[in-house]
C-alpha cells in the first residue's frame, strides 16, 4: 500500500491519503502561519471582490441621493408630488418640472434599498465568516426605511423643519455606514492600523462635519441661508447683532464651520507628524483641502444668493468630507481581540 502526504501550503492541517481509501488526520502543529483574510474570517478572492465592488456602489450611489436631494430643495421641488408614496396618484409621472427632480429622488433612493439587501445577501452567502458586515447590512436596510418612511412625512405634514432636518441626518448615518462597511472590506480590514493618532482625529473631525451638516440643514429648512447677506461679515459686522432667528442660526453655523476647520487642520497636522500610512495621511489632506474647498462653497452659496448649483455642490461636499473622516477612523480602529 502506497501512502501520499500532501499539506495545505500556508495551513495549520495535514492530510493523508491511501490509495482509493481516503483516512484524514489532523496534526495539532501548524505548518505555517494562518493567511490573515482567512483568519479574520474574509475570503479571498473573487467573493470579497464582489462585495467590496457592490459595496463601492453603494457609497457612490448614496452620495448621488444625497445631491439629487439637495437639488429638490434648492429648485422648490420638495411638493412637486403632492402625495406619497405614490406622485399625482401613479408610480410613473409625467417627467417634467420640478416633479422630474422629486420623482427621480424618490426612484432613486428604492434602487438604494435594492442595491443594500442585494449587498447584505451577497455577504451572507460568500463571506458567512463576516457576521459584522452582515449585520451592519441589515441595519443600513433599516436605516433606509426609516428614511423612506421620513420622507414621506416631510410630503405628507408640507415639510416641518424638525422632520426635514432628520431626515438629512439619518442619511448621513446611513453614508456613514455604508463608508464603514466598504473599509472593513479594504485591504487592512484584517490587521487595522491601531493609529491613536488618526483615531482620535478622524473621530473628531466626523462629530464635527455631521452636528455641522445638521446645523446646515437647519439653516436650509428654516429659510435661513441669507440670514447673513454677506460675506465674510455678517450684516456688515464680525459678530451681528443676534436679535432675529435666522440671524442667529446662520451665524452658529458660520462659526461651527471654523471650530471645523481648526479641529481637522489641527488633526491633519499631528497626522502627518506622527503616522506613516500613507493612505491615513492622504485622507488627512484631503479632509483639510476639502473644508477649505467648503468654506469657499457657503460664502459663494451667499453671495450667488443660493443659487441650486453652489447649494447642491456645497452639501456634495458635506457628505464627501464625512465619508473621508469616517474613513480614517475605521482604518485606525483597535485591532480585534
Amino acid at each position: 500500500m502506497t501512502w501520499r502526504s500532501t499539506a495545505w501550503r500556508n495551513g495549520p492541517w495535514t492530510t493523508a491519503t491511501a490509495g482509493s481509501n481516503t483516512e484524514s488526520w489532523i496534526s495539532c502543529q501548524p505548518v505555517d502561519e494562518i493567511p490573515p483574510a482567512l483568519e479574520h474570517g474574509k475570503a479571498p478572492g473573487r467573493d470579497a471582490g464582489l462585495v467590496r465592488a457592490l459595496l463601492h456602489a453603494v457609497l457612490v450611489w448614496t452620495l448621488a441621493l444625497l445631491l439629487l436631494g439637495s437639488v429638490v430643495h434648492a429648485t422648490g421641488s420638495s411638493l412637486a408630488c403632492p402625495d406619497w408614496p405614490t406622485c399625482f396618484g401613479t408610480m410613473m409621472p409625467e417627467m417634467k418640472g420640478g416633479v422630474f427632480w422629486e420623482h427621480l429622488h424618490r426612484l432613486w433612493a428604492g434602487a438604494l434599498v435594492v442595491m443594500v439587501t442585494a449587498a447584505a445577501i451577497v455577504v451572507r452567502r460568500t463571506l458567512p465568516a463576516r457576521r459584522d458586515l452582515f449585520t451592519l447590512g441589515v441595519a443600513g436596510i433599516g436605516l433606509l426605511l426609516f428614511q423612506s418612511v421620513l420622507g414621506g412625512l416631510t410630503v405628507i405634514y408640507r415639510l416641518p423643519d424638525a422632520i426635514s432636518t432628520s431626515h438629512l441626518a439619518v442619511a448621513f448615518i446611513f453614508l456613514a455606514l455604508a463608508t464603514v462597511m466598504l473599509v472593513l472590506t479594504g485591504p487592512t480590514a484584517g490587521a487595522s492600523l491601531n493609529d491613536a493618532t488618526s483615531r482620535r482625529a478622524g473621530l473628531w473631525a466626523a462629530t464635527m462635519i455631521f452636528a455641522q451638516s445638521i446645523v446646515g440643514a437647519l439653516v436650509r429648512h428654516t429659510d435661513s441661508g441669507m440670514g447673513c447677506p454677506d460675506v465674510p461679515l455678517c450684516l456688515g459686522r464680525v459678530i451681528p447683532p443676534l436679535v432675529h432667528p435666522m440671524v442667529q442660526l446662520h451665524f452658529l453655523h458660520r462659526v461651527l464651520g471654523l471650530a471645523v476647520a481648526i479641529v481637522v487642520i489641527n488633526g491633519t497636522r499631528m497626522i502627518l507628524a506622527r503616522t506613516e500610512d500613507p493612505v491615513q495621511r492622504g485622507l488627512a489632506v484631503a479632509l483639510a483641502l476639502g473644508v477649505v474647498a467648503q468654506i469657499v462653497l457657503g460664502f459663494a452659496s451667499v453671495a450667488f444668493r443660493l443659487e441650486p448649483p453652489y447649494v447642491s455642490t456645497h452639501t456634495l461636499l458635506a457628505a464627501i468630507l464625512l465619508t473621508l473622516a469616517v474613513a480614517m477612523t475605521t482604518r485606525a480602529r483597535r485591532p480585534r481581540a
